[in-house]
């Protein structure tokens, strides 16, 4: 097989996340293949050679597999990198995101107690943040607005008819489209990095109602936004605007971050419910991505957990305390670490919102951090980011000797390298489920219970 030349092959399997495995016509080595389905014919380019890796990039569909049984309902689906699944039923995506999750655990754990896949409350219109992209679809093309085209750094593909948001995201991104368009505002070229428009991103409370819109630029020199902001605020939404705001971002780095933030309407927070509890949710709060998602997800963790009456409670990598919120009021004590400290001042400010006396939330690195606090937990609960737990903090935690232990990952491949750890310390996965946040993407959400074991 040679570099950058064209081949066919027929996806055998899939293995997370969405790589299929693709059995090469009249070849015996296997290639690598983003966005394939099992039993597709498919015609890729081969773009790494490596005796031990070959992977390629999808060029065409021949033939669809057996399990693609539905019309994508997005319109962009094709083009669009967001979605994944779309032709596949719901429960059929469901049962594929559950193998590709379980086949990560054999060799580590055999006994793995994973067989169920929780489904989304809301199958669609489930999102309550997105950041889209200004960009072009094509060099030199039209600005658009909207996600990165599948398998490109580069492309923007517009989502008008996006449908893993509600209606109001739509509106709002067609309206600020038009406007700046209309006024020929440069994006960032991340080439040249010149221009004005990097990206908008919108938060809404699932329960609420209420917007946050924000419209992230560099320090260029730029359009006056406020008419900008009065174009949003009669975008014809159903939800409340509760805030517009102007986040400067100079970064070389493609990511939204704020140098300096200007509020151009209203306030720069919004409110949600989650199990009962209210939440003050600013732009960079770490929230879950799907509300009623994420009751199901707190909800399974609560259940795992048990009797916690009179238990201290480790949250750790506790984002804004939402987990800590929900466990609080049948705990003695619950002690939150986390290392964004914008996250932790949220965090008290929303367990104060609540009337919660008994969370404490500290901002550090949890490889450092644990090693100041006094209190012994009883029960420790990780929601860790995507790369997992830092591995010279997987010692400390299971230093700890507690007989409970809840993991939840949003990344199961992190879950398998640090399950190693716990289970050379003793510890056996006593309950494992899947739940599914991010309906027709590759994303999945991955939650099981670690008890040690009692030597007799």
């Amino acid at each position: 097989m040679k570099k950058h030349e064209l081949y066919t092959g027929t996806v055998t399997e899939l293995r997370f996340p969405n790589k299929g495995v693709v059995k090469v016509d009249g070849e015996d080595a296997a290639v690598l293949v983003k966005n394939t389905l099992p039993g597709q014919k498919i015609e890729f380019v081969l773009t790494k050679n490596r005796e031990k890796k070959k992977e390629g990039l999808l060029r065409q569909v021949i033939k669809k597999a057996e399990i693609e049984t539905e019309i994508p309902r997005c319109p962009h689906f094709d083009e669009c990198g967001g979605c994944a699944y779309q032709s596949l039923s719901y429960e059929g995506q469901k049962k594929l995101k559950l193998q590709q999750v379980q086949a990560l655990f054999p060799d580590i754990c055999p006994d793995f107690p994973l067989a169920f896949c929780e489904a989304s409350p809301n199958e669609w219109q489930y999102r309550n943040k997105m950041e889209f992209s200004f960009g072009d679809m094509e060099k030199d093309g039209p600005l658009t607005l909207g996600l990165h085209k599948r398998g490109s750094f580069y492309d923007i593909v517009p989502v008008s008819g996006c449908q893993i948001v509600d209606e109001d995201y739509r509106k709002i991104l067609a309206v600020t489209l038009e406007y700046f368009r209309e006024l020929k505002t440069p994006y960032l070229h991340k080439k040249t990095h010149e221009g004005f428009l990097r990206h908008l991103m919108i938060r809404r409370g699932e329960t609420t109602g209420e917007l946050l819109v924000c419209l992230v630029t560099t320090s260029e020199e730029g359009p006056d936004l406020t008419c900008f902001a009065e174009k949003v605020k009669h975008a014809g939404c159903n939800g409340e605007i509760a805030g517009i705001l102007h986040i400067i971002n100079d970064s070389l780095a493609d990511v939204v971050q704020s140098d300096e933030t200007r509020i151009l309407y209203g306030k720069d927070y919004f409110y949600e419910k989650l199990l009962g509890l209210t939440f003050k949710i600013t732009p960079f709060s770490f929230f879950q991505t799907n509300s009623k998602g994420a009751e199901v997800l707190y909800q399974k963790a609560r259940e795992y957990i048990g009797e916690i009456k009179d238990k201290v409670i480790f949250d750790l990598y506790s984002g804004t305390g939402t987990i800590a919120q929900v466990l609080a009021p049948v705990a003695k004590k619950v002690i939150g670490v986390e290392i964004v400290k914008e996250a932790v001042e949220a965090a008290k400010e929303n367990a104060a919102l609540n009337g919660l006396k008994n969370c404490e939330f500290i901002a550090g690195d949890v490889l450092q951090v644990i090693d100041e606090i006094e209190e012994k937990p009883d029960f420790i609960v990780l929601d860790p980011p995507r790369e997992g737990i830092h591995p010279k903090a997987l010692p400390k935690i299971i230093s700890y000797g507690v007989e409970r232990i809840v993991y939840i990952s949003c990344k199961p491949t992190s879950l398998a390298r640090d399950l190693v750890a716990f289970l050379e310390a003793g510890y056996q996965v006593k309950k494992a489920d899947c739940v599914d946040m991010f309906p027709w993407t590759r994303g999945i959400e991955t939650i099981c219970l670690l008890e040690k074991k009692q030597i007799s």
